[in-house]
């Protein structure tokens, strides 16, 4: 699924520490933003003819650390709160994401990412579709959440117990205070809506897949 992102929203103190507010819209009174947005689109027409396509140009800084979060990487659901394979009903995992990031002087950065999910249905499960959960987050570096943003994930296991779906996220945009402000500055982090009970089990290292038949640890 193809999933467009204009812009999540962070607090204003995060303006202040080391970025601008993630994904938010520019704000119309800010006449040196308008100025700023004006010779970027200058800029965009004067390279419009150019061949090579601008991924290729060498970005201002490294890209934001992109990762899944161990605690959220997985969904199991126990019936009766019971952890054998018999109590199932559906699971998930995060099984990898591809990402890049483009940004050039002062411009904000911008990640596209192609995340992989598995997704199985056990014993328990009461139909052939089920609706995840999942999240989006920004953070500083090893340090606070600046936005995170949830989404719907429809799936429909045509008959099976399981399938996989692979979601696009294209425009994650993180705008910069000034141009010394880079990519490392940043960590993109993903993972399932879990619950407390599902993040211990993760930490733990248990995990049950459909058609595993009994659980791996």
């Amino acid at each position: 699924m193809l999933r467009f992102i204009p812009g999540l929203l962070v607090s204003t103190l995060a303006l202040s520490v080391a970025a601008g507010p993630v994904m938010a819209q520019q704000d119309p009174r800010d006449q040196d933003g308008a100025r700023r947005e004006s010779q970027r689109e200058e800029r965009d027409r004067e390279f419009q003819d150019t061949p090579a396509p601008l991924r290729e140009r060498p970005n201002a800084g490294p890209c934001p650390f992109v990762r899944i979060l161990y605690d959220a990487a997985r969904y199991v659901e126990f019936e009766g709160g019971q952890q054998s394979y018999s109590a199932v009903g559906y699971t998930g995992e995060i099984e990898g994401i591809e990402a890049d990031c483009t940004y050039r002087e002062a411009d904000p950065i911008r990640i596209d990412m192609n995340i992989l999910f598995q997704l199985g249905r056990g014993p328990q499960a009461e139909s052939g579709r089920r609706t995840y959960r999942y999240w989006i987050a920004v953070t500083e570096r090893n340090s606070a959440i600046l936005a995170k943003q949830y989404f719907d994930l429809p799936v429909d296991f045509d008959g099976g117990d399981r399938t996989y779906v692979t979601e696009e996220i294209r425009g994650l945009t993180i705008p910069r205070r000034d141009i010394t402000v880079s990519g490392a500055n940043f960590e993109v982090l993903v993972g399932f809506d879990v619950t407390p009970e599902m993040a211990e089990f993760n930490r733990n290292g248990s995990r049950f897949r459909a058609n595993a038949g009994a659980p791996s640890e």
